[in-house]
């Protein structure tokens, strides 16, 4: 039995929840999200709750009660707080910066990397080696900051390279040149 399912999912102030043609749609002082639950679920909404229940008991449905209980607690925390995903950029001469909306990265390429944020996410730097990922979808946060992360991830030798905060960067030992053959 899922133990992330059982729990209710709570609406807070000024987050509103309405299901129309089976779909669930939030929508609160950020912005709106929906969500198409899996036919082997069921959703119910009450004032400051949503509920999710499985219609049978096979396996499939026992996966999709916790993965769709999960996805509707993000959708309302993204349209009442948001998300947001830092990168700390290490490396010598390694810097981002705004050039209207999109950012661009001097990773020690030949040329400078220019990535366009996709609808709904916005970036910011505030200081040359930090950039910060921010909006109300948590899948769309998350992949927009590991499509910036592809350009330069952490080597493990230095750590030079474009990481999350938080991220370990395992790093190994440099090899050292034999003496005395």
């Amino acid at each position: 039995m899922s133990r992330i399912g059982k729990a209710p999912v709570p609406v807070p102030e000024g987050v509103r929840v309405s299901m129309a043609g089976g779909e669930v749609r939030v929508s609160g002082p950020k912005g709106e999200l929906g969500f198409s639950p899996p036919p082997e679920v069921e959703v119910t909404c009450s004032d400051r709750s949503i509920a999710v229940s499985p219609r049978s008991g096979t396996k499939r449905a026992r996966q999709m009660w916790g993965m769709s209980r999960t996805r509707l607690r993000n959708l309302v925390h993204g349209v009442s707080v948001g998300y947001e995903r830092v990168l700390d950029i290490t490396g010598v001469g390694y810097r981002a910066q705004m050039d209207g909306e999109s950012l661009k990265l001097a990773l020690g390429f030949s040329h400078e990397v220019i990535f366009e944020p996709p609808t709904g996410i916005k970036i910011e730097t505030p200081r040359p080696v930090e950039i910060r990922v921010s909006g109300i979808d948590a899948v769309a946060v998350g992949q927009a900051a590991a499509n910036i992360r592809a350009y330069r991830p952490p080597e493990p030798y230095k750590g030079k390279g474009i990481a999350l905060r938080g991220e370990q960067i395992y790093r190994k030992t440099p090899r050292k040149a034999q003496t005395g053959i």
